[in-house]
């Protein structure tokens, strides 16, 4: 799976919409599957998704939106009740979409795109609107395709959702791409972050990381350590991290947590549109 992200504005449904021949590129060329895409509405067979969240009929059922869309296609109905179970709405497929949630509207309209059995799949934030359950099932449905070789390209302002599902991740900002390439290599880009420590002596933990190279603990009127006065909050790359842990270990100090305060994929995002969005250099300000 590849991941697109990027800040609001970036571009990222502009792109999608392109993949799903919404929308004609103004310059450049665009080829799926070897065939090139120079009109709207001109892709090969085998693409899926949507943008901006599904089309579907508040008046109709869930099961009557999905017919509806295999009568479109010139397709029969048979697939439609797989489709609704493998995204939990057998229940409700009697029900009209104008009751639906967010949530369950995602839902649907992953089914709709699950009708035509697609090559590529394009969606534009899966998991909006989710709650946990509904997130963990909208991954197992998405980690199923991906491993029979359907081709997915999904957007998310969820970094989470990004570190669960994809392999590699294009980073948008002002139109442009800024990184693409192994999600691994992005958390990895991050140098050093804020972390979260908790031990079983808080004062000797405190000793122990002031006198550790290359790491920085962070004052007591720090935002953080404001709200959560239990926690000891250090800076520090990941080497020094490393010596750290065993230097508390070494002197019986027990490690019950140590966590970023902000993930590392998240960190990188910030810091890499951040860059992208200064002012060039005799540019405008």
């Amino acid at each position: 799976m590849h991941g697109l992200v990027g800040p609001n504005g970036a571009g990222k449904t502009t792109l999608l919409a392109l993949l799903l021949g919404l929308a004609q590129a103004d310059g450049g060329e665009l080829e799926i599957f070897g065939c090139p895409v120079r009109r709207t509405l001109a892709l090969p067979a085998g693409v899926a998704g949507f943008v901006d969240g599904p089309g579907l009929y508040p008046s109709l059922t869930a099961r009557q939106n999905l017919a509806a869309l295999a009568r479109l296609r010139g397709d029969g109905s048979g697939g439609i009740d797989d489709v609704l179970e493998r995204v939990g709405l057998t229940d409700v497929a009697d029900d009209r979409v104008r009751g639906f949630s967010l949530g369950m509207r995602q839902r649907l309209g992953l089914a709709a795109a699950l009708l035509t059995t697609p090559r590529l799949l394009v969606l534009d934030e899966p998991a909006n609107g989710l709650d946990p359950a509904g997130t963990r099932d909208v991954h197992r449905v998405l980690s199923e395709l991906a491993a029979r070789g359907t081709a997915i390209v999904l957007s998310s302002h969820r970094m989470d959702d990004l570190a669960a599902l994809c392999s590699e991740i294009t980073l948008l900002a002002g139109g442009r791409v800024v990184f693409s390439g192994p999600i691994t290599e992005l958390a990895a880009g991050a140098d050093e972050l804020d972390y979260r420590l908790r031990t079983s002596d808080p004062a000797a933990a405190r000793r122990v990381a002031s006198e550790t190279p290359d790491l920085r603990v962070l004052p007591n009127d720090d935002l953080y350590q404001r709200r959560d006065a239990g926690a000891l909050l250090v800076r520090a790359a990941m080497p020094a991290l490393d010596d750290l842990v065993a230097r508390l270990v070494g002197g019986g100090v027990a490690v019950r947590e140590l966590s970023p305060v902000v993930p590392p994929l998240e960190a990188a995002f910030l810091a890499l549109t951040a860059a992208a969005n200064m002012p060039r250099e005799g540019g405008s300000r």
